[in-house]
């Protein structure tokens, strides 16, 4: 039998699938070098800038001003002594002091990640002072966890005691504060402090708040507003509530790149008004109360106020001063006839003699 010696038949077909077989493990190998994650090439992701949401300028450009308050506010001289006297003292409940601390340190919100603006003011009334915040934190849900926990507060802290660093005791109590409804996330609390020795000295009347302050924070995206406002003297919660609803509105229209919405509060008080009003140029000048003098009459009398005798006579005056000066002379007539008379007697007597 002969052997077929070419790529022919049986054999043929054999070595097709042999050939086969090795282009497919080779091709398989190569394949797998490919894929092999050292060998494979570093893919590089494109480049984004992240635009903060919040700059420095809008931060500060979104600050309220004490005009915006009224005319009983200024721009601060100082933070108040009573800070460290009364913020700074101890408590054994854990959320209580936490409290305190973030009052003292001005972070109930925690730690801004971005841009911030502060602004303080005075007030002259009751001599409270007021700190306004515009600061960018991580995300909304940062902030919306911190409002949460303050929102615990009003019943974990409805009244506790601290002491402070000369070991006296005061009595706090903390309860909610109506804030206006803006923003995406809002929360307020009132705190007061006073003296517990004075409290339980057992008269019945209890002990006036020798500390009033106010605190609210609003949300707006991942933005916040907050504040504090109390004093000593007290704490009005009208300007709480006003520093909240003006200032949430202008960060809005800052973010937004509107022109702010609100307007400077008129002043308290009004301008004194003058004495006299000026004259309007407009109405006739005020007649005088004497008429001038006229010159073809005759003067006027200046006790009588009427115009004296005229410096002719009318003819009737004439004739009473022709009669006049008759009856004169007829009169000199009749004294020199009798002093003749009794010059003749006289000299009569003498004769006689």
């Amino acid at each position: 039998m002969k052997v077929p010696t070419g790529p022919s038949g049986p054999y043929r077909l054999l070595a097709r699938a042999l050939t086969a077989g090795v282009l497919v493990s080779a091709s398989a190998c190569s394949l797998h070098g490919v894929l092999r994650p050292a060998d494979a090439p570093s893919v590089e992701r494109p480049a984004t800038s992240a635009t903060p949401s919040l700059t420095d300028a809008q931060a500060s450009a979104a600050l309220i001003t004490q005009g915006e308050l009224g005319g009983h506010w200024s721009a601060t001289q100082g933070g108040a002594t009573w800070r460290d006297g009364l913020l700074k003292t101890r408590t054994d409940a854990p959320d209580c002091q936490r409290l305190l601390d973030g009052l003292y340190a001005e972070d109930l919100l925690g730690e801004p990640t971005g841009a911030r603006a502060v602004v303080g003011l005075d007030e002259s009334g009751n001599a409270a002072q007021l700190r306004y915040q515009v600061a960018a934190y991580a995300a909304p849900s940062e902030v919306d966890a911190k409002l949460a926990w303050l929102r615990t507060l009003p019943s974990k802290c409805a009244q506790f005691t601290s002491t402070d660093v000369r070991g006296g005791r005061l009595n706090v109590s903390v309860v909610p504060s109506v804030l206006p409804g803006v923003g995406d996330a809002r929360e307020g609390l009132r705190l007061t402090m006073s003296d517990a020795s004075a409290a339980n000295a057992g008269d019945g009347s209890g002990a006036a708040p020798m500390l009033t302050l106010d605190f609210a924070a609003v949300r707006v995206g991942d933005r916040a507003v907050s504040l504090t406002n109390g004093g000593l003297g007290g704490a009005a919660q009208d300007s709480t509530q006003q520093a909240v609803q003006i200032g949430t509105q202008r960060l809005q229209d800052v973010l937004a790149g509107r022109p702010p919405t609100t307007a400077p509060v008129e002043p308290t008080t009004m301008p004194v008004n003058p004495t006299t009003r000026p004259v309007n140029p407009t109405t006739a000048p005020v007649k005088p109360t004497t008429r001038p003098v006229n010159p073809t009459t005759a003067p006027v009398n200046p006790f009588t106020g009427r115009p004296t005798e005229p410096l002719t006579e009318s003819p009737a005056d004439t004739d009473n001063t022709t009669a006049d000066t008759a009856d004169t002379a007829g009169t000199a007539d009749t004294a020199d006839t009798a002093d003749t008379a009794d010059t003749a007697d006289t000299a009569d007597t003498a004769q006689e003699g």
